[in-house]
């Protein structure tokens, strides 16, 4: 008996050892799952709350407006305007092709718009709105809303667009927007967004960062799906600046009105002093618009097959061999060299340099000729013995200082810097010495020398404004509603030329329009106290044989156009306080004086009518800019 009690003693024991043990172990692990979720839910609470807000409320970026783009008084180049659009909830309709069927009876909806929507109802959540056509007239806007009931799951929604007012007279200046490309794009959220536009070219391009401004937000409660079940908080972004530019608007519409005839040309017009550019046109040009709503494969195709390039600014980054304007480089490097204005050369028609003969453009030569009347009448072989003299070294030290060979340094995307050609060059790039005859023909600007409109501009006001580096800019300044953050221009330097000699070139381009016998004599302007000075060149693009010499050189108006000479002018005005300078290039347009110098003195003398650099534009900009 004593031997069943000690056993079920033993068993006893054994038991509550057991269940001791047992309910520790549970104590311990609802201790640690306690622990756990003290720790899940106390410590880590503001952790998982987040967490939880995240799947509950959606951040939204919300596009800022667009900074404008205004002229030197105000005047908008490029806004902002309601972009009208007709958007369909999928879920809201019954069968999308009919509603689309009944939608395009009211506007008009191309093929391929019908299967954008078509595959985005088969990719989106029902919810999601799909946008089946922008940039809506207010006609059909209105016939869209009228006949609201029986387009059921469809609706007006308003956004923005970009408008370029002055059309292809200001698109080489103003550029335009365009949506954002795989390569364009930086990590930046706000590019991603779905339809974002940014700058391309232009102005548009150049000041980006300026126009875009930066992304407000809104917090959207949503629900397990992504619905929006409504807004919970909204910040408003920050607008883009206004850039203000140095432009002119009605200078600029008078000059492009006044080139619109050309089949390809271009112009600038400057100040002397400041280097604000007050016009700058190349036509033809092209309509912006398209860029932004959306440009289809005919219209690009048609833009890019252009033989006459309405893309390219011819302005900037046109480069022609600078012809007969190039003459006062090789003049004032002849000067600084010790060869005076009084030096003269008889001109018999050609010079003979070994056995090759180089023609002047005066089949039976001027005579005796001084360095005012070799500019004036723009004999060649006056220069063919100044290049001899001088070697192609100093010439294109001289015309690097007046701007030639480097970029202008405007700020628009896309300049060129063109070329001046040295002994060094030569070697370099051909691989070939320079020979003596190159000189002859780069004392005239042609052979390896090419410019820009842009740089002959600058080396025109660089002459007659007492030899000051300007540098030619667009840029007036930022506006932001507050105030107007004009631009800080430096004050040019001096680029080391005797002012007499400077005087000498100024009175010999006076003569090339004013004088008895100066080649733009038919071009001056009558008005007392608005006279221009100025400069024409020819350049050729073919070359003349000895026995189409012999026989007679073809006029340019019976040659094929593409085989034309460049027409060139550089002028200035007014003659006796130089203000204004003007650059104008019409591609195979024969001699400068026929074809150039004309549209130089209506743009000089519309210029003067007009003194926009003698006017403040800064009451004008800033009531503009008020009124955003």
């Amino acid at each position: 008996m004593n031997e069943l009690k000690s056993e079920e003693q033993l068993r006893s024991s054994a038991f509550t050892r057991r269940a001791l043990l047992l309910a520790g172990g549970k104590s311990l692990l609802l201790g640690a799952l306690a622990a756990r979720m003290y720790y899940l839910q106390v410590v880590e609470s503001d952790k998982y709350r987040l967490l939880s807000d995240d799947n509950r409320i959606n951040l939204r970026l919300l596009e800022p407006p667009r900074g404008r783009i205004l002229d030197r008084f105000g005047l908008p180049l490029a806004v902002n305007e309601h972009n009208y659009r007709v958007l369909l909830v999928p879920e809201q309709v019954n069968d999308v092709d009919d509603t689309l069927a009944r939608l395009g009876q009211i506007i008009e909806l191309s093929e391929s718009d019908l299967e954008r929507v078509r595959r985005q109802v088969g990719r989106r959540r029902g919810f999601v709105p799909i946008t089946v056509r922008e940039n809506l007239t207010w006609t059909q806007v209105s016939q869209v809303e009228v006949n609201a009931p029986d387009l059921p799951g469809l609706s007006i929604d308003v956004g923005q667009t970009r408008s370029y007012p002055y059309s292809a007279m200001m698109s080489h200046i103003v550029g335009y927007v365009g949506a954002v490309s795989e390569r364009e794009l930086t990590g930046e959220s706000l590019l991603e967004l779905p339809g974002f536009r940014i700058g391309k070219t232009g102005v548009e391009h150049r000041h980006e960062e300026d126009l875009r401004g930066k992304a407000g937000n809104r917090h959207l409660e949503v629900n397990a799906v992504g619905r929006v079940m409504k807004e919970l908080e909204r910040q408003e972004g920050e607008p883009g600046k206004d850039v203000v530019l140095t432009v002119d608007a009605d200078l600029q519409t008078f000059a492009h009105q006044r080139m619109v005839g050309e089949r390809s040309a271009a112009a600038v017009v400057m100040d002397v002093h400041g280097g604000e550019i007050l016009a700058l046109v190349s036509v033809p040009s092209f309509d912006p618009m398209p860029f932004n709503v959306g440009l289809s494969s005919a219209q690009w195709q048609a833009l890019i097959n252009d033989h006459e390039t309405p893309l390219s600014n011819k302005a900037i980054s046109g480069t022609y061999a600078p012809g007969s304007t190039f003459k006062m480089v090789t003049a004032l490097a002849a000067l600084e060299e010790g060869i005076g204005g009084g030096h003269s050369v008889f001109c018999p028609g050609h010079m003979v340099l070994g056995n090759h003969r180089f023609h002047c453009w005066k089949r039976y030569g001027h005579g005796k000729m001084d360095m005012r009347q070799a500019i004036e009448q723009s004999c060649d072989v006056y220069f063919y013995d100044l290049a001899k003299r001088l070697g192609i070294d100093k010439m294109a030290d001289m015309a690097r200082r007046l701007g030639l060979g480097e970029p202008a340094g405007i700020d628009l995307p896309g300049e060129r810097a063109g070329v001046m050609p040295t002994r060094a060059w030569k070697l370099a790039n051909l691989g070939e010495p320079w020979q003596g005859g190159e000189s002859l023909i780069a004392a005239i600007g042609q052979g390896f020398v090419l410019t820009t409109p842009l740089q002959l501009a600058a080396m025109t006001a660089r002459i007659v404004n007492g030899g000051k580096a300007v540098v030619p800019h667009l840029t007036w300044g930022l506006a932001d509603g507050q105030g107007i953050d004009r631009r800080l221009v430096p004050q040019a330097p001096d680029i080391g030329i005797d002012p007499a000699h400077l005087k000498i070139m100024q009175d010999a381009m006076d003569g090339v329009v004013n004088g008895k016998r100066g080649t733009a004599r038919g071009s001056k302007i009558g008005v007392a106290g608005m006279e221009m000075g100025g400069k024409t060149g020819t350049s050729q693009v073919r070359r003349i044989s000895k026995a189409e010499r012999d026989a007679g050189v073809v006029k340019n108006e019976d040659l094929p156009w593409r085989r034309r000479d460049h027409a060139l002018f550089v002028g200035f005005a007014p003659v006796e306080a130089p203000r204004y300078a003007c650059a104008v290039v019409v591609e195979h347009g024969g001699g400068g004086s026929k074809a150039a110098a004309p549209i130089a003195k209506d743009l000089l003398l519309e210029v003067q009518r007009r003194d926009p650099a003698a006017s403040d534009p800064m009451p004008l900009v800033a009531r503009a800019t008020r009124n955003t």
